[in-house]
């Protein structure tokens, strides 16, 4: 099958899904459907037993562009209480079957960070960067980050990372437990491939089942959290500080944010 903006290829029970959108990789609602429904045609097929997820161009992801007007006319139609369509396709991503493993090159950012955590496994390069940049944008993290960061590398750490919005690069992340394997940026791939055809040789139903174990519950904890991180991101939308940090943040530069 065939999905708009991604790249497929299968080698040895290895499913290479590559993120067609370069330089930046931003997503949409369509873009992360169509990851879930790329990702579930293999769930109960013998032809995939693991997926790589990659990007074409600079950055892994740069999360959801804040100047699509698509994004925006959505978000202008949507009303207090209203589900957020990103987030239950989201929430499909993380009802995945089959482990995957990310290579992720340059930014990953918000959303795009969000994305990067939701697979397995993590390979990165020293260039690659992560950031929660979320309370630069006057805005509360999404896409799960509030439920899967701590999961990943603990709640202070996390915490940490929320609340000054930095970016660490991939060496701080695979010391912090966020990256699995560091390598350098031209064996990124291969480094993702090799640790997933290592994970495809075994017994698949037994992987299978050690990583619905390992990963129970977290599908739906995540569609909660996302409950929660959607009501907050609709409170904060309209604020001053919030389209004063999207200029900011735009303009490369501290915002200048007044509480309202």
């Amino acid at each position: 099958m065939e999905f708009k903006d991604l790249g497929v290829s299968i080698d040895n029970k290895v499913a290479v899904v590559e993120i067609q959108r370069p330089p930046n990789n931003f997503f949409n609602t369509e873009l992360i459907n169509n990851l879930a429904d790329c990702f579930s045609q293999w769930d109960e097929s013998d032809d995939v037993r693991a997926i790589v997820l990659c990007s074409e161009g600079k950055h892994f992801c740069a999360g959801n562009d804040f100047s699509s007007r698509e994004r925006n006319e959505e978000r202008a139609n949507r009303k207090p209480g209203d589900p957020n369509p990103l987030y239950a396709a989201a929430t499909r991503l993380f009802d995945t079957k089959l482990p995957v493993v990310a290579a992720v090159q340059g930014a990953a950012v918000g959303g795009g960070f969000g994305l990067a955590v939701m697979p397995d496994f993590r390979v990165v390069c020293p260039e690659a960067r992560f950031t929660a940049n979320f309370v630069k944008l006057g805005f509360h993290p999404g896409f799960g980050l509030t439920h899967t960061l701590p999961r990943l590398i603990g709640h202070q750490q996390a915490n940490l990372m929320f609340l000054t919005g930095r970016r660490i690069g991939g060496e701080e992340a695979h010391r912090i437990g966020l990256a699995d394997v560091l390598t350098d940026k031209d064996n990124l791939r291969a480094a993702a491939y090799h640790l997933a055809a290592e994970i495809a040789e075994n017994a698949p139903l037994a992987v299978r089942s050690v990583r619905a174990t390992m990963r129970e519950g977290l599908a739906d904890a995540v569609k909660r959290q996302t409950d929660h991180e959607n009501a907050e991101q609709f409170r904060l939308q309209n604020t001053e500080d919030h389209k004063e940090g999207v200029k900011a943040v735009a303009e490369r530069r501290p915002g200048n944010f007044v509480g309202r």
